[in-house]
């Protein structure tokens, strides 16, 4: 345990945002796998399923839990499995 003030404030705040951040990243997952889920079922609400996952996604970048790119990345990415399952599905 740290013996500077300075430390153990920025230890807590360091315990904080962990929890935060990764409250925010189980949440992406969350919403990608049932957009996926929707999609390789061939349910109607994959398109509002999809959208929650992209909303997510984008809300993580302004929170700085995520880089611009990556979830630039993650998006494209989650768009195109998502539409190939759905074909297939379909």
């Amino acid at each position: 345990m740290a013996n500077i003030k300075s430390q153990i404030k920025r230890n807590r705040q360091t315990e904080k945002r962990n929890a935060r951040n990764r409250a925010i990243r189980a949440e992406l997952r969350t919403r990608t796998r049932a957009a996926m889920e929707a999609a390789e079922a061939g349910a109607d609400d994959t398109d509002v399923k999809l959208q929650a996952a992209i909303k997510r996604i984008d809300k993580a970048v302004s929170k700085g839990t995520m880089h611009k790119n990556t979830a630039a990345r993650t998006k494209s990415r989650l768009t195109r499995r998502v539409r190939q399952a759905h074909a297939a599905a379909s």
